[in-house]
C-alpha cells in the first residue's frame, strides 16, 4: 500500500532516508541479522556452538593456516542443522608431518616436527573430501585459547546479541506501554501506585537488578533474556505515561468519549498511535543497552553459559591475553559489540530527527 505523500509517516520516512548515518547503520544491522540467521551455513565450523577444539593450535593469529585431516563423524544431524548446528560434524585434526602406509595414516600432531611419527589412524576413520585426505584450513580471525575458530564463534555469537535485544525490547514494550498507558489515562490512585512501582524499580541499579533476577531464575540462556527485559520497561512506562497525560485531553479524545467509545479503544486505537514516536526511539536505545548488559553479564559469568558463544564471554576468556601480545582475541569481539551498539544508537538518533514534527 502506497503512503500518502503528505502523511507524517511518509515525510518521516523521507527524512530518515536523507540521514546517511541512520541509513548506513540500518543496512549494517540488517546485514548482521542475515549473518546471524545464516551463521551455521557460512561459519567454517558448523558444529553446535562452533565448539570444535584443537588445543595444539590455540591462540593463533588471524590468517593462520594449518594442514590436517577430518575424522569421519557419525551422521546424527537433523534437517534444521542450519539453525542449531551439526551435532556430529567432522573434526579437524591439525598435523605436522604425515605418511600414508598400509591403509593407515601415520602423522605427528601439530607442533611436533620430528621424523618419527607418534600417531596412527586407519584410513577408514578419515573423511575424504574432494578426493583428498589431507586438507589445509585457514583461520581468518585466528583461534581462541581452546583452539576454536574465532570467526565461527563470532558469527554465531551475533545470535545472542540480537536475540537479547529483540526479546528484551519486546518485554519492555509489553510491560512499559501497558503500565504507562493505564497510569497516564486513568490518573489518580492508579497513577500513584504505578508511579511508586516505577520509582522503586528506577532506584535499583540496572546491573544489580539483572543479577538478582538472574540468580532467582537461574543461570541460562532464556533466563538472562527475561531478566534484562524486566529491567528495561521503566523508561518506556514513564514516556508513555507522559504522552497519555498530554494527549488524553485533546479534542479528538473528548469526542471519542462523547461517542461512547470504550477505554480500551480510546487508549490503544486513538492515543497510543499518536504517542508511539518517542517509544520507537527509546526502543532503539534499549536494544543497544540490552546488548551491553548481556555482554557485561557474560563477562561476569552469569550470562549465556559455555559453550554458548557470547561476545562478552569471549572478552572474558581472553582479556588477560592483552599483556602477552595477543590483544586481538579480546579486541575483535569488543569491536563487534561496539559497532552493533553504535549502529542502534545512530538509528535511534536518526529516528528521533525524522519523527520530530517541529523540524
Amino acid at each position: 500500500m502506497w503512503l500518502n505523500k503528505h502523511s507524517q509517516t511518509y515525510l518521516a520516512l523521507q527524512k530518515f532516508k536523507r540521514n546517511f548515518w541512520g541509513v548506513s547503520s540500518f543496512v549494517y544491522v540488517v546485514l548482521i541479522s542475515l549473518v546471524a540467521i545464516l551463521a551455521y551455513i557460512i561459519a567454517p565450523d558448523n558444529s553446535v556452538n562452533a565448539n570444535q577444539m584443537a588445543l595444539s593450535i590455540h591462540s593463533k593469529p588471524p590468517g593462520f593456516k594449518a594442514k590436517g585431516f577430518y575424522k569421519t563423524a557419525v551422521v546424527n544431524e537433523n534437517s534444521t542443522w542450519f539453525l542449531t548446528g551439526k551435532s556430529a560434524s567432522a573434526e579437524f585434526v591439525p598435523i605436522e608431518n604425515y605418511q600414508l602406509k598400509n591403509d593407515s595414516l601415520f602423522y605427528n600432531t601439530y607442533g611436533i616436527s620430528q621424523t618419527k611419527f607418534d600417531q596412527v589412524i586407519p584410513l577408514s576413520e578419515v573423511s575424504s573430501k574432494n578426493n583428498s585426505i589431507i586438507h589445509k584450513q585457514t583461520y581468518w580471525l585466528g583461534t581462541d585459547k581452546y583452539g576454536r575458530d574465532l570467526l565461527s564463534r563470532l558469527l554465531i555469537g551475533s545470535r545472542i546479541s540480537l536475540s537479547i535485544g529483540f526479546v528484551a525490547v519486546f518485554i519492555s514494550l509489553l510491560i512499559g506501554i501497558s503500565l504507562g498507558a493505564i497510569a497516564g489515562y486513568f490518573g489518580g490512585k492508579v497513577d500513584q501506585a504505578i508511579m511508586w512501582l516505577i520509582n522503586v524499580t528506577w532506584s535499583i541499579p540496572t546491573l544489580l537488578l539483572v543479577i538478582a533476577i538472574t540468580l532467582v531464575l537461574g543461570k541460562g540462556f532464556w533466563q538472562v533474556f527475561i531478566a534484562v527485559g524486566l529491567t528495561m520497561w521503566v523508561e518506556v512506562a514513564r514516556v508513555v505515561r507522559g504522552q497519555f497525560i498530554s494527549l488524553k485531553n485533546e479534542q479528538y479524545i473528548i469526542a471519542a468519549k462523547t461517542l461512547g467509545l470504550g477505554h480500551r479503544s480510546i487508549m490503544f486505537k486513538h492515543i497510543l498511535p499518536n504517542a508511539i514516536a518517542p517509544v520507537i526511539v527509546i526502543s532503539a536505545a534499549n536494544f543497544a543497552a540490552a546488548i551491553l548488559i548481556e555482554s557485561g553479564l557474560s563477562f561476569l559469568g552469569i550470562g549465556a553459559q559455555p559453550p554458548i558463544p557470547s561476545w562478552g564471554a569471549m572478552i572474558k576468556d581472553h582479556y588477560s591475553y592483552i599483556i602477552v601480545g595477543k590483544a586481538y582475541l579480546a579486541i575483535i569481539p569488543g569491536l563487534a559489540i561496539m559497532s552493533l551498539v553504535m549502529a542502534f544508537m545512530l538509528i535511534g538518533n536518526a529516528l528521533r530527527d525524522a519523527l520530530d514534527v517541529k523540524s
